[in-house]
């Protein structure tokens, strides 16, 4: 560990857990629906059980897991497969920049670690935790990531489990729990115009470029949304 790195006094380290803890479980529980589904999914696209279960403990990805298991379920090849989990995943480029002054002084091992357990539960949380601290804690960010890595894995498990006793539970509505979550981790992050238009700029060109831009319209209404955003921000300064 490098002298750069920032850990709590051990007097505060039972504290850290819980308040990471607390701080993660609401979206923790959000996403039990869609751990469920991505278990039972895996099943049903051919997985056997420990294949499902390693794809959430070692891929961890959430809706590339998905992705990836429907496409392999349907027969496609492995590029195809590849592409999709990158483009599902580019976010979390931005989230690297995000944290990128704050992890350079750590060690390889804590940079790993950090960068395993990164989902967007995680990065919100960790992120809510700099703004109000003023510093960004790897411990606090890497106990919220374990945390939520236990429930996902937990999640799937439960539904490989009820996949092979229970027909039909991709069609109870559980994929609701992916918009839910996200709905979760958005609003609160909406505090001034740049933040908001993004938001409804990314949602409305999302609506419309669905039906003529089926395979591409989440990546030119993200991309929408943050020029909209990086223009208004910079218009602000």
């Amino acid at each position: 560990m490098t002298s750069g790195t920032r850990l709590p006094a051990p007097e505060r380290t039972g504290g850290l857990w819980w308040r990471a803890t607390l701080d993660i479980l609401p979206l923790s529980i959000s996403v039990i629906p869609w751990g469920i589904l991505c278990g039972a999914l895996a099943l049903q696209a051919g997985l056997s059980p420990l294949q499902a279960q390693l794809m959430s403990l070692l891929v961890y990805a959430g809706a590339a897991q998905l992705s990836a298991t429907t496409l392999f379920g349907a027969g496609t090849p492995l590029l195809p497969i590849m592409g999709s989990t990158v483009v599902i995943t580019s976010q979390h480029l931005l989230y690297g920049f995000t944290f990128r002054r704050d992890v350079l002084p750590l060690s390889l091992r804590w940079r790993a670690s950090l960068a395993f357990f990164l989902t967007d539960e995680m990065f919100a949380v960790a992120l809510k935790e700099r703004e109000r601290s003023g510093t960004f804690n790897p411990a606090y960010a890497l106990i919220a990531g374990f945390v939520f890595y236990l429930f996902w894995n937990l999640a799937t498990l439960l539904g490989i489990a009820a996949g092979q006793y229970i027909d039909g539970l991709d069609s109870m509505g559980l994929d609701f729990a992916i918009a839910a979550t996200f709905i979760a981790m958005t609003i609160p992050a909406m505090k001034n115009l740049p933040m908001v238009a993004a938001t409804l700029v990314s949602g409305g060109t999302a609506l419309v470029t669905k039906p003529l831009l089926a395979e591409i319209h989440i990546i030119v209404s993200a991309l929408a949304g943050m020029v909209v955003g990086y223009v208004l921000h910079r218009m602000r300064r």
